[in-house]
């Protein structure tokens, strides 16, 4: 079936499975060669367009072929994707006899030849939804293979010493057929035109070729047989864990959990793909009758592949009797699908998928050397202190892979973000993916790099106090994963499927509303087992610090896909689920961050979030808050309440656990929406102007990032990114509800490092003012304290306070905001009266004298001001720029000089953070490298031997 190819395509819409459309159809000619103009009508009557919301006759062919023995199946390369059909083939509707029709000849088709069969389907442009027909085969060619026992690519399960009758027949004349077994010829019948043949007492598994030869042309069929190894008890080891366990350099355990299964032989590489009797897996009764088995005189650090053939020799209607998967625990699998299409530079050196195989392999690999951590201690930023920068790999740069964000720490260091999360790296199925199409839990995805890169990522990260935190897609799995193969309703027999009533990981109907892929069942012990390997796995191998659950509403039993009050409702075996695998995690690692994406109403959220309070502990929620903040930023003074940023709109809560944010990779972009809707009644300052737009975004950052409690960036919103999250691959932009369908998944431009948006001063001064912003939230004690805010307007106020700090400290923080597209008059309110400093001047120099607190402070349009009752006690010190010290040339390019003598040079950009440290007895005149640094603003500070400070500004070109 199909399935297997639009899975690549699409991974994150509701989908909702209607009954296939049965098409009725003719080909003309009947008979015809590859190189043969065919014309296939499709009778109009056989579909009803409504069903699949279809206008206009729109209807597309999705087609593909395979080579003349039946196998290498290829895409038409002219299908375009399953949400997004190419016109050319879309079908010629025509009205007189209600059908439609296209004509192609198949090797300019399909761009191939030596093809032996095609297949196509019908369906809508968008499929989403399963808006096509039933697939429907065709052979090609006047000479052509039938096979009548056993089927083609068809696997018998023999007891020891049994016989195979074997039949086949051809049309196009008599033919040769040599029959071969495990690669030797058992028998051959010459100038035939059916063929029958008995092999008798087999006692070995057989894979057969019957090659059947015809003026010169040579078809295929291949089949097999596998043995019934009969009894085969074995108990092992308690130590031994379901997927791998290494022993030696020279040896290693494998472990399935295989319940209702017969047998299970395990092929590899170590024995040519052609399993003996020597590899049927053993089963422990003791252990809910896993299968095992021990590899011996394995190669130190060379590579294995294997898969397991599992058999049911009684299998339910519609299930496979065999099924050849990989390892549910792999920790890295090859793909016969992606693998081809992933570039050297991102995984060299990717070892070879076995030929001959299908589906999906997992790797084996002794002696593997240790990654070599630079840091082993690494302390977490304190949860109230959460900066998170959401970083899709595939989108971030231009190489889509993890050395991408490896070259740009910089970036992230210079932001001052302290934890990036990453969008799911685990495999998923196609390459170019948001991820949450997960098949391999364990297994990384290869089309973003290595494990030891990821690694050198995350140790990078930990190097410059960043947190890396995993976004994890464990609600659900798709169709490649070895758990919903292994129990699957296959009624295609090609190998795909859904999960069956036999599955004991997942429900055969989604128990909620939000359902994608296959529902795990998380009230059963075994899916429970495989949750907390997974948790296990990331973070003792790799050291991630925290997990961001994706779609928590999923973890429930209780409800139906089509009952959403009940799913978005209280479930209290969703709450426990919950909260045993956020135990797991802090048992393994007492810091670890717990994030879920639930979305949901206080009375359920509270339960995780006040969970292990007193302990430094508790689940810390996302707090989507795109809409109001969009209504700020585009300038309307109507629902624009941005209270619930913080935890103080959940009153049960029992301290900061809201990951509050304006943007999101769900949302649609908050520039975007600015440039399309935004309030042009001022024609000085319209909001749908590019450079006023980037102008008001500093702003947004001002009202969100400083409320205390962990904040959220969506990347790039630091620059202003307006493209929309519909943007094409090829820069258009397809919103929902189009006829070409929408393209949200789609890979997206890079105008952020082509156009180098970090040396627009529009775009920059937004990165530079967020990056001062989250320095301060960071660095300031006060930022965890007490927060009021005044919203519901466009000019929105905040005070954040902490009352236990000293007076001598920065404990008094009033910020004031303007999106209105008019200069306006705030109330500021200040505390007190006295001193107040610009806390957005690093300097510290910069303050008013606030005589009377609600005398109004005049904000410009889409900007905003923030003051404090103390300079920041971590910015750069007070001292006043001293008109003697001087530096030339100024601006710089790479390198300047001071006129002044000094034994220590500072350098310190615009958030107060320090950059460059020069010591020494330096002379006057004495050159200062600074190639490194990037273009910018910075203040150099000197220091000489009596003690004098002295300070001048530096701009860097």
């Amino acid at each position: 079936m199909i399935k297997k190819i639009f899975l690549i395509f699409f991974l994150f819409s509701t989908v909702v499975y209607s009954q296939q459309q049965t098409i009725t159809y003719s080909i003309t000619p009947t008979v015809f060669e590859e190189t043969d103009a065919i014309t296939l009508t499709i009778n109009g009557n056989s579909i009803n367009e409504a069903t699949w919301g279809v206008t206009g006759n729109a209807l597309y062919l999705w087609s593909w072929s395979y080579d003349l023995n039946l196998s290498n199946q290829q895409d038409c390369p002219t299908n375009g994707t399953w949400t997004n059909s190419n016109e050319a083939n879309r079908l010629t509707y025509n009205s007189g006899n209600d059908t439609y029709t296209l004509t192609f000849t198949p090797t300019a088709f399909y761009s191939r030849t030596n093809i032996g069969r095609i297949g196509f389907l019908v369906k809508a442009k968008d499929g989403t939804g399963d808006k096509k027909s039933q697939d429907v085969l065709v052979d090609v060619g006047s000479f052509r293979v039938t096979m009548g026992n056993p089927a083609q690519n068809s696997t018998t399960i023999l007891t020891s010493g049994s016989n195979l009758s074997i039949s086949a027949s051809n049309i196009g004349g008599n033919a040769n057929y040599v029959l071969k077994s495990n690669g030797s010829i058992i028998n051959s019948q010459s100038n035939i035109a059916s063929y029958s043949y008995a092999h008798n007492n087999i006692t070995e598994n057989q894979n057969y070729k019957l090659e059947v030869t015809l003026n010169g042309d040579t078809i295929t069929k291949e089949f097999s047989v596998l043995i019934d190894p009969g009894s085969n008890i074995g108990i092992m080891p308690t130590t031994y864990q379901d997927g791998i366990t290494y022993l030696s350099n020279t040896e290693a355990v494998l472990v399935l959990y295989a319940t209702g299964k017969d047998f299970v032989y395990l092929a590899g590489s170590f024995n040519n793909w052609q399993p003996t009797s020597a590899y049927a897996m053993k089963k422990d009764p003791t252990r809910n009758n896993k299968f095992w088995i021990t590899l011996t005189g394995l190669t130190p650090g060379q590579i294995e592949t294997y898969q397991y053939w599992v058999a049911d020799k009684t299998p339910l209607a519609n299930s496979p009797a065999l099924v050849k998967t990989a390892d549910p625990y792999s920790t890295l699998v090859l793909s016969p699908f992606d693998d081809p299409y992933i570039p050297a530079a991102s995984y060299p050196n990717m070892p070879t998928y076995p030929v001959g195989q299908e589906r999906e392999v997992t790797v084996l690999q002794t002696g593997q050397t240790p990654y070599n951590w630079q840091v082993t201690n690494f302390n977490k930023p304190k949860k109230e202190d959460l900066i998170v920068y959401e970083v899709l790999v595939r989108d971030f740069d231009v190489d889509r892979n993890y050395q991408d964000l490896i070259d740009r720490i910089d970036y992230f260091k210079n932001l001052n973000i302290n934890a990036i999360e990453l969008m799911p790296v685990m495999e998923f199925e196609g390459n170019e993916s948001w991820g949450y199409n997960t098949a391999f839990h364990m297994a990384l995805d290869k089309f973003y790099g290595t494990e030891n890169k990821l690694k050198e990522l995350i140790d990078v990260c930990h190097q410059n106090g960043i947190a890396v935190i995993f976004d994890v897609a464990l609600n659900h799995a798709f169709g490649r994963s070895p758990m919903v193969r292994m129990w699957m309703n296959d009624p295609d027999s090609d190998g795909w499927g859904d999960p069956s009533t036999e599955n004991p990981y997942f429900n055969t109907v989604a128990r909620h509303s939000y359902s994608v892929g296959s529902d795990y069942n998380h009230s059963n012990p075994r899916t429970k087992d495989y949750v907390k390997r997974v948790i296990k796995h990331w973070i003792e191998e790799f050291k991630i610090d925290g997990f961001r659950w994706d779609l928590t509403k999923g973890f429930t039993q209780n409800c139906t896909a089509n009952d959403q009050g009940c799913t978005n409702s209280y479930q209290a075996d969703r709450v426990a689920i919950l909260k045993e695998y956020a135990d797991y995690s802090w048992l393994l690692d007492p810091d670890h961050y717990v994030i879920f994406e639930h979305l949901g109403s206080e009375n359920e959220e509270k339960e995780w979030a006040n969970y292990r309070y007193s302990e430094g502990k508790g689940v810390m929620m996302w707090g989507k808050m795109t809409d109001p903040y969009n209504q700020l930023t585009m300038g309307f003074d109507s629902n624009n309440n941005i209270n619930g940023i913080g935890h103080k709109s959940r009153p049960s809560f029992l301290g900061a656990r809201i990951i509050g944010y304006p943007e999101s990779h769900d949302e649609e972009r908050l520039m975007y929406k600015n440039l399309q809707f935004g309030n042009s009644t001022n024609s000085s300052h319209d909001v749908k102007n590019l450079n006023i737009a980037l102008s008001r975004m500093s702003a947004l950052g001002a009202v969100s990032l400083t409320v205390p409690g962990p904040k959220m960036i969506w990347h790039f919103g630091d620059l202003g990114m307006q493209n929309s999250i519909f943007t094409c691959n090829n820069g258009t932009v397809n919103e929902p509800g189009g006829t070409d369908g929408d393209c949200k998944l789609d890979t997206k431009p890079q105008p952020q490092w082509s156009e180098n948006w970090l040396a627009n001063s529009n775009r920059n001064k937004i990165y530079n003012d967020w990056s001062r912003i989250n320095y301060l939230k960071i660095n300031e004690a006060v930022f965890e304290g007490d927060y009021t805010i005044n919203s519901g307007n466009l000019t929105p106020t905040i005070l954040i306070k902490d009352d236990a700090l000293p007076s001598t400290q920065l404990k008094d923080v009033v910020i004031l905001a303007n999106f209105d597209v008019n200069s306006q008059n705030i109330t500021p309110n200040f505390p007190y009266t006295g001193d107040w400093y610009d806390l957005m001047d690093a300097t510290g120099s910069t303050f008013i004298n606030v005589t009377s607190v609600t005398n109004p402070i005049t904000v410009a349009a889409g900007q905003f001001k923030m003051y404090g009752n103390k300079a920041p006690t971590l910015s750069v010190e007070n001292e006043e720029l001293s008109l003697s010290f001087k530096i030339y040339p100024n601006p710089v390019n790479n390198s300047f000089n001071i006129n002044k003598n000094a034994n220590e040079l500072r350098i310190y950009d615009l958030t107060g953070k320090l950059v460059k440290t020069f010591k020494g007895e330096f002379t006057q005149n004495k050159s200062f490298d600074i190639s490194e640094l990037n273009d910018s603003i910075y203040l150099v500070k000197i220091k000489n031997n009596e003690g004098q400070v002295l300070t001048s500004k530096l701009i860097k070109i």
